[in-house]
C-alpha cells in the first residue's frame, strides 16, 4: 500500500515539485519515497512495503525502461499471473505484486486489466506511445484523483498532494451541497473545484496532445442474475471464498483484523482463524454511553472463541471530538461520517503494530443487509411520486425542510441537483433488474466508494495501515448481486445467503444474536458548554459566513438545546469549517490530536 502522485504533459525538470507532493503522501508510505522525470512525465511514490521488502521500491520498470510504473495497492492474484507471464516470456526484476501490472500490459495491451485481481490505483508511463495510462480497481477501493493545469494533468492519491501543483482549492458548489445533503460527494466530481475522480473501473488514457480518454473496463451493471438454490449457490461460494480468502493473506508482514461482533467481520475471523492456523491479532472499539448499546461483547466472545489476541478500545466523547480535525485533513473529500473518528483510533492503535489490518466492508452492500433495502414497497411509492427519478431510494437529505433558512443563495441553487447522481446510477441498471438490485447498484456506485470506503483507505492509511476487504472482491461482489432477492432479503433480516452459509462458521448463539449495529453517540457529546462554545466559534467561521445564512448556527443550535437533535446539521458544518480552515485557509498541513474547536478559534 502506497502513495502515488505526478504530472504529465508539461516541460517539467524540477523534481522539488514532485517531492513536495510525495511529501504530502508522506504518511501513505514511510518505508521509501521514489522519484523519475521523464519524456514529459514525472512520477513521485510514497512506499508501505508489504510485498518483497527489500526489493519493491518503485518507480518499477520493464522493457529496457520504455515502460515505468508507480502503482498504489495489491494484485492479490501476482502469483498466478506472474507464472503465466514468465510462461510466455516475460523477465522479472523483483518480486513484486505490483510489477505483474507493467509485464500484464506489455504482453495484453488494451486488456491488462483484465488480468488483474486486487486493489489499486496506478500511473503507467509509456515512453514509445508517450501515454500515461491511470487506472483504478473495479469498486474503487484505493482513490485516485486528477486535474487539469494549464499546461498538462496532474493526479495523486490524495487531493492534498496536488496542493503543491494547483494551490489553493476552490469549492464546487454543488459537490458541497451533495456533502451537506447526504454526508458526501459522489461522481466524476469533487469539493475541490476542477479535481475529478477517476471513477471506480475506469482507466483513463493521457497522450501527450490532445483530450484524455475514458474507459469502463468494469462495470455492475454487466452482472446478470442468476436463478439458483441455496445449496447450489452455498456450493460455489465455499470455492470462491477460499480462493479470495487465500489471495487476501498473501503478504510478507503480519496482519490483524478490525472485528465489530456484526456478521462480516465475524465471519472474516473465522475463515482467518481457519486458513492461517494461529490466533488471529484483532481490534474492537465501542461506546459505553451509546444509548443503543454495543457489540462489544459479540466481539470479545467471539475473539475468546477462536482465540484472537484482542484489544477492545472504549474511547470517550473527548477522545473522538480530538481527532475530528484529524479525520477531516485525513479523508481530504469531505465525508460526515462520525464512525470515522473510532476508525481513525482503531488505525492509530493498530498502526503501533501492524501493517495491514482486514476488515469487513461490503457485505450490506453486496449481499443485501441495509434496514433500507427492506422498506415497504408503498413507503418507496410514495417517496418516488414526491422526489421521483430513483424509485423512492436515496431521496431525503439530512437539510430538508432547511434549506432555505440555512444554505445561502448559491448553495440553495446548486443544491437543487444533489440527487442527479443516485438518479443515474438508479436509472444504469438493466431493465430486467429488480428494485433491490437497483438499490445495491445505486450503494455499490455511489456511497460505497465515495464514503465507506475512503474510511478503508484514508483513515487507515493517515497512520500507515493498509485495509484488506475480501468481501469487495469484484468476484465475491459479482457472486453476491446476481443472486436471486429471495437469498438476500428475508423476514425480518437482510443477507439471508450469507446468514446461512456462516452456519458452518460461526456459533449458534453469535448468528441469533440481535444486530445492534454501530452508533457514535456524537448527540450526547455536543450539548451544554461544548454546544455553546460552537455556536459562538462556528458563527464566526469565514467558511460559514460564505457559504450560509447569518442565522444558520444559532438555527441549529437551538433546535439542538430543545431536544430535536441537530446533530448531523451541525456536524456537516462543523466539519466544513475545519476543513476549510485546513485547506483553504492554511496550507494543508496535518492537524494535531486537538479539541476542534480550539482549530478553528
Amino acid at each position: 500500500m502506497c502513495g502515488i502522485a505526478g504530472i504529465f504533459g508539461t516541460r517539467l525538470t524540477d523534481p522539488n515539485l514532485l517531492s513536495a507532493m510525495a511529501s504530502r503522501l508522506a504518511h501513505r508510505g514511510p518505508d521509501h519515497q521514489g522519484v523519475e522525470i521523464n519524456d514529459g512525465a514525472g512520477l513521485a511514490h510514497t512506499r508501505l512495503s508489504i510485498i518483497d521488502l527489500g526489493g519493491g521500491n518503485q518507480p518499477l520498470h520493464a522493457d529496457d525502461g520504455q515502460l515505468c510504473l508507480i502503482a498504489n495497492g495489491e494484485i492479490y492474484n501476482y502469483v498466478e499471473l506472474r507464472a503465466e507471464l514468465e510462461r510466455r516470456g516475460r523477465r522479472f526484476a523483483t518480486g513484486s505484486d505490483c510489477e505483474t501490472i507493467l509485464h500484464a500490459y506489455a504482453e495484453y495491451g488494451d486488456t491488462f486489466l483484465d488480468q488483474l485481481h486486487g486493489m489499486f490505483a496506478f500511473a503507467l508511463h509509456d515512453r514509445t506511445r508517450r501515454r500515461l495510462i491511470l487506472a483504478r480497481d473495479r469498486l474503487g477501493i484505493k482513490p485516485l484523483f486528477l486535474a487539469r493545469t494549464p499546461d498538462g494533468w496532474a493526479f495523486a492519491s490524495e487531493l492534498k498532494a496536488l496542493l503543491p501543483v494547483i494551490g489553493k482549492p476552490g469549492i464546487d458548489p454543488r459537490a458541497l451541497a451533495q456533502y451537506l445533503q447526504c454526508q458526501f460527494s459522489t461522481g466524476r466530481r469533487t469539493l475541490w473545484a476542477g479535481v475529478e475522480r477517476v471513477l471506480p473501473g475506469e482507466v483513463v488514457t493521457l497522450e501527450a496532445s490532445g483530450a484524455p480518454s475514458r474507459r469502463r473496463y468494469w462495470s455492475p451493471q454487466d452482472i446478470a442474475p442468476v436463478a439458483t438454490r441455496f445449496e447450489d449457490a452455498a456450493m460455489q461460494f465455499d470455492e470462491l471464498m477460499h480462493t479470495v480468502m487465500i489471495e487476501h493473506m498473501r503478504s510478507d508482514v503480519p496482519f490483524g483484523l478490525f472485528l465489530s461482533g456484526g456478521l462480516d467481520s465475524s465471519l472474516l475471523l473465522a475463515l482467518l482463524s481457519r486458513l492461517k492456523g494461529e490466533p488471529i491479532r484483532t481490534f474492537s472499539v465501542g461506546f459505553t454511553d451509546s444509548r443503543r448499546g454495543t457489540e462489544l461483547e459479540l466481539a470479545e466472545q467471539l475473539a475468546a472463541h477462536y482465540g484472537s489476541r484482542h484489544t477492545v478500545l472504549q474511547p470517550t466523547g473527548r477522545d473522538m471530538l480530538d481527532r475530528l480535525a484529524l479525520s477531516v485533513w485525513a479523508a481530504d473529500d469531505l465525508m460526515r461520517d462520525f464512525a470515522n473518528l473510532p476508525t481513525l483510533m482503531l488505525a492509530e492503535t493498530a498502526g503501533a503494530e501492524l501493517k495491514v489490518v482486514f476488515s469487513g466492508e461490503g457485505g450490506d452492500e453486496v449481499f443485501g443487509g441495509y434496514h433500507r433495502y427492506r422498506s415497504a414497497r408503498l413507503e418507496r411509492w410514495i417517496k418516488n411520486l414526491l422526489h421521483p427519478g430513483s424509485g423512492g431510494f436515496r431521496t431525503t437529505g439530512n437539510f430538508r425542510g432547511l434549506e432555505h433558512a440555512v444554505f445561502g443563495e448559491t448553495l440553495r441553487v446548486a443544491a437543487r441537483g444533489w440527487r442527479e447522481d443516485f438518479i443515474a446510477a438508479w436509472r444504469s441498471a438493466p431493465r430486467t433488474w429488480s428494485d433491490l438490485q437497483r438499490m445495491q447498484l445505486v450503494d455499490i456506485t455511489t456511497a460505497l466508494p465515495d464514503n465507506l470506503l475512503v474510511k478503508a483507505d484514508r483513515l487507515l492509511m493517515a497512520f500507515g495501515v493498509e485495509g484488506r476487504v475480501p468481501l469487495l472482491d469484484h468476484r465475491v461482489v459479482e457472486f453476491g448481486l446476481a443472486l436471486p432477492d429471495t437469498l438476500k432479503i428475508a423476514p425480518g433480516h437482510g443477507k439471508e445467503f450469507l446468514r446461512r452459509w456462516a452456519q458452518r462458521y460461526l456459533p449458534p448463539e453469535h448468528l441469533r444474536a440481535p444486530k445492534r449495529g454501530f452508533n457514535v453517540p456524537m448527540d450526547a457529546w455536543l450539548q451544554g458548554p461544548t454546544l455553546d462554545r460552537l455556536e459562538k466559534i462556528l458563527s464566526g467561521s469565514p467558511a460559514i459566513r460564505e457559504w450560509f445564512q447569518p442565522q444558520a448556527v444559532s438555527l441549529l443550535v437551538e433546535k439542538q438545546r430543545r431536544g430535536r437533535n441537530a446533530t448531523r446539521n451541525l456536524g456537516a458544518l462543523l466539519q466544513f469549517a475545519l476543513w476549510h480552515r485546513i485547506f483553504i485557509e492554511g496550507d494543508g498541513a496535518r492537524p494535531p490530536l486537538q479539541d476542534p474547536l480550539t482549530c478553528l478559534a
